[in-house]
């Protein structure tokens, strides 16, 4: 096991950097999702990465790297992307869990 792994693996028995982790890990697959269901769509409507900065009125090297580098895009950059390929950027909620069922798992 790596320095890394080690020292990960002792910081996430703290419940409040665990916490932290896995909310910047969800944070980050959300966005690498969207960038890649919108080159998805570029390529479906086979628009190259210039052709998007155009219909968006953006600089080609910021599709590009928008597109191809792990950043963190300005989600308004993202709704012009995805309203030139006609589509929508929704927000869908996670399974709901009420306040007793969080009750009651906290008090176990």
């Amino acid at each position: 096991m790596s320095y890394y792994d080690r020292r990960r693996a002792e910081r996430m028995e703290d419940p409040a950097f665990k916490a932290e982790y896995e909310r910047q890990r969800r944070a980050i697959a959300a966005i690498d999702d969207i960038v890649n269901r919108l080159d998805a769509l570029r390529v479906a409507h086979d628009m190259s990465k210039a052709d998007v900065a155009r219909a968006i009125d953006k600089n080609p090297a910021s599709v590009r790297r928008l597109l191809t580098a792990k950043g963190n895009p300005e989600l308004g950059t993202v709704v012009a992307i995805a309203d030139a390929l006609d589509a929508d950027v929704i927000v869908v909620p996670r399974k709901k869990v009420s306040r007793r069922s969080r009750a009651a798992a906290a008090s176990v």
